[in-house]
Formats: structure tokens, sequence, C-alpha cells
């Protein structure tokens, strides 16, 4: 199971961002797709792992946006019924200039937090360091730093969903 989430948690990420355009819930919607490839992991036939974790974070986005009264669901599958794979199409130059995009758009509205939530944001969410990276590097206690986080994400949700909405 760790080999699937290793070669294909960009994908997944990226197919939940597309379909709900929330950073934040596309992070939980990948985490959950893992959690439910885990659960049924067992009636999997190992034939085509990056098509069947496709459609289940696919299924997840549906429910997603039919359960939080979204009002646009979309009704095509992009990612199964294009002609080339999905990984190819992750990792394609557009695909490649939409994720730095992305990540850009991240990083600028990190900074947009106040002190310290804004440096906590960056490294956790841009850097990707994990809470304990982050506490090390500021001589902070874990906790401290995942309270941290929490806030940051609370706020920047807030700023994603305002342009959003905009």
């Amino acid at each position: 199971m760790t080999a699937l989430i290793d070669s294909y948690q960009n994908l997944v990420f990226s197919i939940c961002y597309k379909m709900t355009a929330d950073y934040f819930a596309a992070e939980d919607l990948a985490q959950e797709t893992f959690l439910s490839a885990y659960e049924h992991f067992k009636n999997f036939d190992g034939s085509n792992p990056k098509a069947w974790l496709c459609r289940i974070a696919t299924n997840k986005c549906i429910d997603y946006m039919a359960h939080s009264g979204r009002k646009s669901i979309p009704t095509e599958d992009i990612y199964l019924e294009n002609s080339m794979g999905a990984q190819d199409m992750a990792e394609s130059p557009e695909a490649v200039c939409m994720e730095q995009e992305t990540k850009d758009m991240l990083l600028k509205n990190c900074r947009r937090l106040k002190k310290p939530y804004d440096e906590i944001a960056e490294a956790y969410y841009y850097e990707e360091l994990d809470a304990r990276e982050i506490a090390g590097r500021r001589g902070m206690k874990v906790k401290t730093v995942q309270t941290q986080i929490y806030r940051a994400r609370s706020m920047l949700r807030k700023i994603y969903r305002k342009e959003n909405s905009a």
C-alpha cells in the first residue's frame, strides 16, 4: 500500500484539486481516497492500480460535491476516458505548469497570513515539512506547531473560499 501512495499521491491530489477547486478539500479527499483503498485493498485484483485509485478519488470528489451543497458536479471522468493515461496527463507540461501555479498561489496566500502563521504555513504546506521538522527548526514544542498549523489552515481556508466566491 505504501508503494501505491508513493506512486500516485500527486495524481490523486491533482484529480481532487481539479474537481473541487479547493486545496484543503482536495488534501482531505486524497487522504480519504487512500484510506478507502486501504480498507478495500483485499478486494482489489491488482490489474490496474492507477485506474482503481483514480476511480476512488473521482467518486470521493463527486460525493463531496453532492454533500456539500455545491451546484456543479462534474459529469465527465476526464481522467479515465482520456486517450492518454492519467499518469501521462499528470506529467504533461500543462500539468507541471498548473502544479507550479498552484504552488505559487499557495505560497502567496501563506505569506498573506500574520506572524507566526505565515512562516508555519509556508513550512508545512509549501516546503512540505512535518510538524516535528518545523518544531526542530524553530526550537518549539511539536504540539505548539501543530496548533499553529491548524490555525493557519483555517486562515488559508478562508482566503481560498473568499477567492473562489469572488
